[in-house]
């Protein structure tokens, strides 16, 4: 990383407590106003600090904005780990495994919506953030698909994963157009947000699961 993006961390415990606040001020004005909202002034006001608290972490404003970004992923990333707990999944029938593998993928976007639609829309023109999101959205990947290969033996393709990876990129994609333009930008009557993961999960386990899914 170019030095002027690194971030001093804070070492005192007053100090941290600070800077934790900056971070979430960080996030919540992204959540607001986006990203164009974003300045190091706003982040100040929000967090009730001064701006020498963050000119103490660094100088540049991009910085700062990445390791926002850094803490708003890190609170999608501790969602992530529901791919990871075993108990979640086991004894789960093929259909009902994918279902609530999508369910508990979109459901992890929805909530997170506001952050998600500021970084999104800003990765367009940010390489960085567009590479780290990048990153991110792998390693969600995996999760979802080590959780449905366990419907390794019925899944109707001659490459089981492929075909699981290809069904994460479909979904992922399709919660991401949602979350950052809204449910009315690919169809002119958008469903709600239930009826959408729904709709997303029955897609999936028909086209992983043909032979088995009535």
């Amino acid at each position: 990383m170019d030095a002027e993006l690194e971030v001093r961390p804070p070492k005192q415990q007053r100090s941290r407590e600070a800077w934790n606040r900056v971070l979430d001020a960080g996030v919540a004005v992204l959540e607001e106003g986006g990203s164009d909202s974003f300045t190091i002034a706003a982040v100040c006001d929000r967090a009730r600090v001064a701006p020498t608290a963050i000119y103490a972490r660094t100088t540049s404003k991009d910085a700062l904005f990445l390791a926002v970004y850094e803490h708003g992923v890190g609170r999608l990333r501790d969602e992530q780990a529901v791919f990871a707990d075993d108990t979640r999944w086991a004894g789960l029938p093929p259909a009902e495994l994918v279902r609530a593998a999508v369910a508990e993928m979109v459901g992890i976007s929805f909530r997170h919506a506001p952050f998600l639609r500021a970084v999104v829309l800003v990765s367009a023109v940010h390489p960085e953030v567009r590479r780290r999101g990048s990153r991110y959205s792998q390693e969600l990947g995996e999760g979802f698909v080590q959780v449905v290969l366990a419907a390794r033996d019925v899944i109707g393709h001659p490459d089981p994963e492929a075909a699981v990876r290809s069904c994460f990129g479909t979904v992922f994609a399709a919660s991401i157009i949602r979350v950052a333009y809204g449910p009315g930008f690919a169809t002119p009557t958008p469903v709600d947000d239930e009826r959408f993961v729904a709709d997303l999960g029955e897609t999936a386990a028909r086209y992983l699961l043909a032979d088995v899914v009535d």
